[in-house]
């Protein structure tokens, strides 16, 4: 009998592909004619070695990552990647650009002022309330990274192209636009994701880190915060998520076998972003909060007239079987995360949806 599944708009811990979830199902007390759950086998195992190692494969085939990259899957989500960074980057007398374009942005530059470490933020769109993505930024040449935020969940901004930095390394949160569209890796030294979002299940980070930005990591850091410690370990210095890496596998494969690569499924992202977008901007009922040139393609923020219609929307949704569509709780309001497992079908249901909601209440 098929399970019941609403249409998801979580924004994290977020949407899973169908196919992905079956397989695991399928899967789950005997993976790989084990005899054993994935969640049993030991991470020291042949089992685990092929699926950390095809998951490291398939991350660098989808970005087009040359030898110089290691990826690597962590624990402490994006936020303990906030301090680890300028500990292992950040050296006396050096110093790091940030872009603050919301929450999570300001929590990073939090942990490199905590720590001590000397940094500047080149570019803000606090003016505004985070509502847009800064551009034209006069970036220190002698910086040793430029921190970004490449997607803003909470204000539904996203970076429509990355900054030019003069050639200092890019280094980038990720977490809720990782692998929905292509982009050049070479100009970034670092990139970081949390998977709940966009690529898997909660408990683990997926870094990518170059060659010369892992040479920078100090040898008087605790040992499970020095990135030098995962690389030489292949992310199993000690026990890794392992199921989440498995989950993150799976999305990989269903990402280049399935979708057919970082192209194709931009163009699904961008027909279903269009798709809302045009929705909201057609009625005098719904109201983007996010710059038109700023908008993000992964999380879709609007209002209505008050916040009891808000209110009245969200509670008619969740009985619809649209779920995570409240906004967040610092901002109120709504939002539509469509990441990549969030399927155009959804879109268009919702879209429906709020047509109708209007009719009846506008």
């Amino acid at each position: 009998m098929p399970q019941h599944r609403i249409h998801n708009f979580n924004a994290g811990p977020a949407a899973l592909p169908l196919p992905v979830l079956e397989e695991i199902q399928a899967s789950f007390l005997n993976f790989n004619q084990s005899g054993m759950s994935i969640t049993e086998v030991s991470h020291r195992s042949k089992w685990f070695d092929d699926v950390i190692n095809d998951a490291v494969a398939r991350t660098k085939r989808l970005l087009k990552l040359d030898d110089r990259y290691h990826v690597l899957f962590l624990q402490g989500g994006a936020s303990l990647q906030f301090a680890m960074i300028p500990m292992n980057l950040l050296k006396d007398g050096e110093s790091a650009d940030y872009v603050n374009t919301g929450t999570w942005a300001t929590k990073a530059i939090d942990e490199a002022r905590i720590l001590g470490k000397q940094h500047r933020v080149a570019a803000s769109s606090k003016d505004k309330d985070f509502s847009y993505i800064p551009k034209n930024i006069a970036f220190d040449p002698k910086a040793v990274y430029v921190h970004i935020t490449s997607n803003n969940t909470i204000k539904g901004t996203q970076w429509a192209a990355y900054p030019e930095t003069g050639g200092v390394p890019l280094v980038a949160d990720m977490s809720s636009d990782f692998l929905s569209r292509p982009f050049d890796a070479s100009k970034f030294g670092l990139i970081y994701a949390g998977a709940q979002k966009n690529i898997g299940p909660a408990g683990v980070c997926l870094v990518i880190i170059r060659e010369d930005m892992l040479q920078k990591t100090p040898d008087n850091l605790p040992t499970m915060l020095k990135y030098t410690t995962h690389a030489s370990k292949n992310s199993m210095y000690n026990t890794p998520p392992c199921f989440g890496v498995y989950t993150i596998q799976l999305v990989l494969k269903w990402l280049e076998e399935t979708i057919g690569g970082l192209d194709k499924m931009a163009a699904i992202n961008q027909q279903k972003a269009s798709l809302l977008y045009r929705t909201i901007d057609a009625s005098q009922f719904y109201r983007g909060t996010a710059q038109a040139d700023s908008r993000s393609l992964m999380n879709v923020t609007f209002r209505l007239p008050s916040e009891d219609l808000e209110k009245k929307f969200i509670e008619e949704a969740t009985k619809n079987d649209f779920g995570g569509l409240k906004g967040h709780r610092s901002v109120g309001g709504c939002r539509a995360s469509i990441y990549n497992a969030t399927g155009l079908k959804s879109v268009e249901a919702l879209v429906d949806f709020m047509k109708a909601f209007e009719q009846k209440n506008g």
